[in-house]
């Protein structure tokens, strides 16, 4: 479902303007949006913090996209490699603002007490 709105401004821009960058350019405006309103309506407006609301990252997966239609010049071929490469990078890339969460927990030796 990520890769709706980066094809359909792929498609156009490399149509009508023959500029690769669609995917890239759509998701860089989908995350200008998304942060915005993560700042004024989480942490401005109800005062939850902002490192609890971060989206995902899909710059990678969108820069792979453009550059498999960049390659191949052929949609089907950048349907099936670029939207597989696309969930293919998706946590990795994730993976390095998520990092600092991982953290090692001590479990009790014996039942939990409440």
């Amino acid at each position: 479902l990520l890769t709706t709105f980066p094809a359909a401004s792929q498609y156009f821009l490399w149509e009508k303007m023959r500029l690769p960058i669609g995917a890239t350019f759509c998701v860089l405006t989908l995350h200008f949006g998304q942060w915005m309103n993560r700042v004024f309506n989480f942490y401005y407006w109800a005062w939850f913090p902002v490192n609890f609301t971060t989206p995902g990252l899909m710059i990678p997966s969108a820069i792979f996209l453009d550059v498999m239609l960049t390659m191949t010049g052929s949609y089907m071929f950048t349907a099936l490699f670029g939207g597989m490469g696309w969930s293919l990078l998706f946590y990795p890339s994730n993976w390095t603002w998520l990092a600092p969460f991982h953290l090692a927990v001590k479990h009790p030796s014996g039942p939990l007490m409440s």
